[in-house]
């Protein structure tokens, strides 16, 4: 396939998807020339409606709707994973327009079971799991990994909604009924590991080439990303072992766009993948100022087929922490002039309408020299902000 050398002023970029991680993309297509165009399932006004005049509502199940939707665009992306490769497939098929993730590569992981079994498959290794389908698997899946453990949804969870932690069978029981295990819903079960870290990478590839971001650590509380380090604070070895796992990841489900993967840094050493994104990521948030190519902008380049951009970090250190909602109420980001004066400081307000506490808002990254001093001082800046 012919590298893209060429942009026209009509180029119109379609997103699945008009949340934050579709903003930022956007931001980046805007400065090359590209129009936007956004098709969402939601009923509120979402952060790239304000943006664009191509925005269409509608469902992710109404195939007609999204080839309609298509049909105007040159090239269709994601933003999130909450459709169906089969939908992906039809729409890609009727309307001509190519979708990248494509449909094939998106099929390999669009849920977290066949996600599991596709990298297992590839030698990759994963945290154990198991599909549970009735009160003997939840007991037999604690007898023979331990509890507690983790239930999950296979599709559509994210930032906890569709994860419970389990400590029982009883628990158990009401935390598969509770997900949907007792009308249909494919449920996971995944052992505990122990962990001494959790960790991140992207990569994004097309036929122009493959570039891997910095290994970096998440942190997270209530199965929510706070912050993110990088690079991450494990041994060098340990950072090109999760690079080289994310880059085999990416070729085995031959993908075309910005791909993000989490892991466990066990205690004995052992690098598992836990789970994968076909988008751009909350871990790569940092990438904006803090690579010289951030992951919003690899997206656009990657998908459209152009050339892909440097991953080197721009200084030896960058904290970024998320920034959520601490009221429910119309959003109104306050007490942020600490911030916004920080030397290296770069605040992000994602222009979502209604703030919901623990709702995901905005990010605020600080680059500096020395990881754990920059990481102390961004939370020192933020302690008091509230959106």
């Amino acid at each position: 396939m012919s590298t893209q050398t060429t942009l026209s002023a009509r180029t119109k970029l379609g997103f699945l998807g008009a949340g934050q991680l579709a903003r930022m993309s956007a931001l980046e297509a805007f400065r090359f020339g590209i129009q936007i165009a956004v098709f969402t399932d939601r009923a509120e006004n979402e952060p790239v409606q304000f943006m664009t005049p191509f925005s269409t509502s509608g469902s992710f199940d109404l195939i007609e709707e999204m080839v309609e939707f298509a049909k105007t665009c040159d090239v269709v992306t994601l933003e999130n994973e909450f459709i169906n490769s089969e939908i992906l497939r039809e729409v890609q098929d009727k309307s001509g327009t190519p979708i990248f993730p494509s449909p094939s590569s998106f099929a390999l992981i669009e849920n977290k079971l066949v996600e599991k079994q596709t990298f297992e498959a590839a030698g990759i290794p994963v945290t154990p799991y198991k599909l549970v389908k009735s009160d003997e698997d939840l007991e037999k899946f604690g007898s023979e990994h331990g509890w507690p453990y983790l239930l999950k949804s296979s599709k559509g969870g994210y930032d906890g909604y569709g994860n419970q932690t389990v400590t029982n069978l009883e628990e158990a029981k009401t935390a598969y009924h509770n997900l949907g295990g007792t009308t249909g819903h494919d449920i996971l079960a995944e052992a505990f590991v122990a962990f001494t870290h959790e960790l991140a990478v992207q990569v994004a590839r097309n036929e122009t080439g493959t570039v891997v971001y910095p290994c970096c650590e998440t942190i997270q509380k209530n199965h929510i990303c706070v912050a993110v380090l990088s690079p991450a604070p494990v041994p060098e070895s340990i950072q090109k072992k999760a690079q080289n796992l994310a880059l085999k990841a990416t070729e085995t489900i031959n993908g075309k766009g910005i791909f993000a993967f989490e892991f466990f840094l066990t205690n004995t050493g052992e690098v598992l993948l836990n789970e994968s994104a076909p988008r751009p990521h909350n871990s790569g948030h940092y990438t904006i100022e803090g690579c010289v190519t951030s992951q919003f902008e690899n997206h656009i380049r990657a998908v459209l087929g152009l050339p892909l951009g440097s991953t080197q970090m721009t200084k030896p250190a960058a904290a970024m922490i998320n920034l959520l909602g601490t009221h429910n109420r119309p959003a109104v980001a306050d007490h942020i002039v600490e911030g916004l004066s920080a030397e290296n400081g770069h605040l992000h307000v994602y222009g979502k309408v209604h703030s919901k506490v623990g709702r995901k808002m905005g990010h605020f990254t600080l680059l500096g020299h020395d990881l754990r001093e920059t990481y102390s001082k961004a939370r020192d800046l933020t302690v008091g902000f509230q959106i």
